[in-house]
């Protein structure tokens, strides 16, 4: 990453809805920041990725576009792969992914807390960021539906 700055690891432990529907407005917080981001999910999750982006909101556009010729173009990248065609400065990790963070601002994790695999291999890149002294934020998901920081 430029700079010598450590990545910022972010975690989403979600606890209700969907997955596909609660990453809607993260993603939309990255594109107002200016990011170019990078989902990486398993394979079988990219279309019901890309189809929840399109209708997450009536009122919303979230620009995105499935690993592909024109992947360089896409201001967020759906990808079972972990390699930023699109020039991504963050990256969203789903279904227990990795990437290289330290190509990325900013790690996000987002894990749905009832899957006990994906859930502990959160766990064990929560640690990981934090032994390595990463600044490391852990949200979970309130009542509402919204994000709530826990320390």
């Amino acid at each position: 990453m430029a700079g010598g700055a450590q990545t910022e690891w972010w975690f989403y432990h979600l606890e209700r809805g969907a997955l596909e529907v609660a990453l809607g407005p993260l993603l939309e917080k990255c594109l107002e920041k200016g990011w170019r981001v990078l989902v990486v999910a398993a394979p079988d999750r990219l279309k019901d990725l890309d189809a929840a982006l399109w209708t997450w909101r009536d009122d919303s556009f979230t620009p995105h576009g499935v690993d592909g010729p024109d992947a360089s173009r896409q201001p967020i990248l759906l990808s079972s792969a972990a390699d930023p065609k699109n020039g991504a400065r963050a990256v969203v990790l789903l279904d227990g992914a990795d990437a290289d963070a330290g190509a990325f601002e900013r790690c996000m994790v987002m894990f749905d807390g009832a899957d006990t695999d994906v859930r502990s291999k959160a766990r064990g890149q929560f640690k990981a960021a934090k032994d390595a002294g990463a600044p490391v934020r852990y949200f979970q998901q309130g009542d509402r539906g919204g994000w709530v920081e826990k320390t």
